[in-house]
């Protein structure tokens, strides 16, 4: 397993993300240790476009691959990245985002291990059970379903699946999708070569893009808990809480 974290400056929301502190060091950094957890070698990257990410990535001793400024999107970044870096087509990537300074190693093993074992899928990623009915109803959570044997049929933003009946069962039946990916090196080669698809368009969903173009993804199931994400400048400080209270095994 190989992990890269894409890591860009220029976030609209929230501009220098990566280089925000975090109890004192870079988010990045914070990202970094988390995904050294997981790996068994040193196969951990940082793929950024910007000199200011590069500077602080090789301050704390972490491999940096520099791309393309103009990328859409995280997973455009590691199809760069893994041609830079020579990675073999076998070789299996976990994309961990760099605004996630608490996520588990386990759920990034997990990742691997379920495309490892997957043939037949081109991409692996997570879920976990939701049961909240305004989760469920709540676009900006994404939900799965899948067959039997864990491949995704679809993700959306609405309630899938859709229950007609009021009284039916409904245990089990809502997953939220838990936003990192493994994916296959000869899967990232190929990306590039994809069209953008109306269903990845309608939903916002770059995930459907693969699904569209007929690529399988695998699902694997989380027990733990999805890691607070930093989206604005007011999620830092609930994440040094976070932090704060595991550091004192609160």
């Amino acid at each position: 397993m190989k992990i890269i974290i894409p890591a860009r400056y220029a976030s609209s929301r929230f501009p220098g993300k990566p280089l925000v502190p975090i109890n004192g060091l870079p988010m990045i950094q914070r990202v970094w240790l988390q995904a050294m957890k997981a790996a068994e070698t040193s196969d951990v990257f940082i793929a950024t476009d910007d000199k200011r990410i590069e500077a602080a990535v090789q301050a704390f001793g972490a491999q940096v691959i520099m791309t393309a400024v103009d990328h859409q999107t995280g997973t455009d970044r590691l199809a760069e990245a893994v041609e830079i870096a020579g990675f073999l087509d076998e070789d299996i990537v976990v994309n961990v985002q760099g605004d996630e300074p608490l996520i588990d190693p386990a759920l990034i093993k997990l990742v691997a291990q379920t495309l490892e074992e997957m043939p037949d899928a081109a991409i692996s990623t997570a879920a976990e059970p939701l049961l909240a009915q305004a989760d469920i109803d709540n676009p900006n959570i994404v939900k799965l379903v899948t067959d039997k044997n864990g491949m995704a049929h679809y993700f959306s933003r609405a309630a899938i699946p859709f229950i007609r009946d009021e009284g039916k069962d409904r245990q089990g039946l809502f997953r939220r999708h838990i936003g990192i990916y493994g994916y296959r090196v000869s899967t990232l080669k190929l990306w590039p070569t994809l069209e953008p698809a109306p269903i990845e368009q309608a939903e916002s969903l770059e995930q459907l893009r693969a699904m569209w173009h007929g690529l399988q993804i695998c699902v694997a199931d989380y027990a733990g808990t999805p890691a607070i994400g930093v989206d604005t400048p007011e999620d830092v400080a609930l994440v040094e809480a976070q932090l704060a209270r595991l550091e004192v095994g609160v």
